[in-house]
């Protein structure tokens, strides 16, 4: 990732620790998966951890790990200075934490590729074996990631996995009502429970924690926390609406998948909702109808699609889209600019809200 192009020193600055940070945590990531203790215990287990460190160092965004250094940057002020080990390493543990919240995720979904190839389930095994196995490894990366994050030896690193676990169990909630409203009638789901899930499963883990647990880790102060997990949220949710229509209707270009996958799993996103809520009699008899049928074919997609528009599903999605970013941008343009870590999340931002167009 690079940030946006300025001639300040600060800017400057800012744009080379994180180009250093970013190879130096690819570097990190393959040595914490080089577990001695584990060398000798199976050949099996072995050949399963290189296919998990494979996986692991895929070419990914690491957004995470990015949005934690601008978190741990806007109150240390120490970005252009240099990123202490100790950081570096809590990123790596939370880069960790993530492979294994996609493995699950991926099982759950019952996804076949992941950044450019098969999922971990597929790799390791066919079928439920393939599934059953990617579970146990999913575990193995969450021990892994709270080891390394207890361990990072910074003073805050325990009051930061605290709160990062107990933002783990949220996201929990969040999967789990996502799974459970895919098998309740369109009439009894309500925009307010798409949006909890949103914020639950996306905003708060994937935007809000990383910052606030970065900001934790340089010792920031309550305003600050307040004001970084507002912006977190906002980018957020832009975020997770904006892939609630890609998986309707896909965006290769923007997202490197195709669309429909979350009609086929009949999940109950916001733009489905949406449309329900504004269809007339017959229009939410037909959305029902589509989204409770077993045979979710390329016909029954196309007329899925076809719905939305027609009820205005993907206009209103994209009206939230467009709040949230503002609000965003609002949020952003408060916060301290001096340290280069604002510069970071402009950046890091500016790419969050052009996929989120």
């Amino acid at each position: 990732m690079t940030i946006a192009a300025t001639s300040s020193p600060v800017s400057l600055g800012a744009e080379a620790a994180l180009a250093s940070f970013q190879l130096e945590l690819e570097r990190s990531l393959a040595d914490l998966l080089l577990l001695p203790d584990e060398s000798s215990m199976d050949p099996r287990w072995s050949r399963a951890m290189v296919e998990v460190r494979a996986y692991t160092l895929r070419p990914a965004k690491r957004v995470r790990p990015t949005l934690l250094l601008a978190g741990w940057a806007m109150a240390s002020g120490e970005l252009v200075r240099g990123v202490p080990e100790g950081v570096k390493t809590f990123a790596a543990g939370l880069e960790l934490l993530h492979t294994f919240m996609l493995i699950h995720d991926d099982v759950a979904d019952r996804a076949e590729t992941r950044r450019g190839g098969p999922s971990l389930h597929r790799t390791l095994a066919s079928g439920k074996a393939g599934d059953d196995l990617a579970i146990v490894v999913g575990d193995h990366l969450y021990a892994r990631a709270i080891e390394v994050m207890l361990g990072s030896g910074l003073p805050h690193a325990a009051e930061a996995t605290r709160y990062m676990m107990a933002i783990c169990r949220h996201t929990a909630v969040g999967q789990y009502l996502d799974l459970d409203l895919a098998r309740t009638p369109l009439q009894d789901v309500t925009i307010f429970q798409t949006l909890k899930v949103a914020n639950l499963k996306t905003a708060r883990y994937g935007f809000v924690a990383p910052l606030v647990v970065g900001a934790m880790l340089g010792g920031a102060d309550k305003a600050l926390l307040e004001q970084l997990e507002r912006v977190g949220r906002q980018v957020g949710m832009a975020f997770q609406l904006r892939d609630d229509l890609i998986g309707l209707f896909g965006d290769d270009d923007v997202a490197g998948k195709a669309g429909g996958g979350d009609f086929v799993e009949g999940k109950r996103t916001f733009p489905v909702v949406a449309a329900w809520t504004r269809a007339d009699a017959q229009g939410r008899s037909q959305l029902e109808q589509l989204w409770s049928s077993d045979m979710r074919d390329e016909r029954a997609l196309a007329s899925a699609r076809a719905a939305l528009e027609t009820w205005g599903g993907r206009e209103a999605t994209q009206r939230v889209i467009e709040r949230m970013t503002r609000g965003a941008r609002r949020t952003l343009q408060q916060l301290p600019s001096g340290s280069g870590a604002r510069v970071v999340l402009d950046g890091l931002m500016a790419r969050m809200v052009g996929r989120s167009r």
